[in-house]
């Protein structure tokens, strides 16, 4: 095998890792955002769990998080604004980026 052929599998084995990071960091996020929903909910336990696993399926829906704050907006009725929402998952996204990266030490 020569050299090239060598960075080229080390930079495609990267590239891969990092979307993994970059998916498990994006499900973190959204379960984050579920629960804190949850919460102005006044959900709790199981409940709180089962709604923040429906945010996370619901990612999946379409390309980007707009899917995720439609499901949210309509679920939280006028308890927080879609700009509210985009907010709290910018501020949650960067915690769940530091979770995924302590956990992977």
């Amino acid at each position: 095998m020569t050299t090239f052929d060598e960075r080229e599998q080390a930079f495609e084995a990267k590239f891969a890792h990092d979307e993994e990071m970059q998916f498990n960091a994006q499900a973190r996020c959204n379960k984050l955002l579920g629960l804190w929903a949850a919460d102005l909910l006044g959900l709790d336990g199981k409940d709180a769990d089962a709604f923040a696993g429906s945010i996370v399926a619901a990612d999946l829906e379409e390309a980007g998080h707009e899917d995720v704050v439609r499901k949210l907006e309509g679920q939280l009725q006028g308890r927080a604004s879609a700009d509210d929402i985009r907010a709290k998952r910018a501020a949650l996204l960067a915690a769940a980026k530091d979770q995924i990266l302590s956990e992977a030490d």
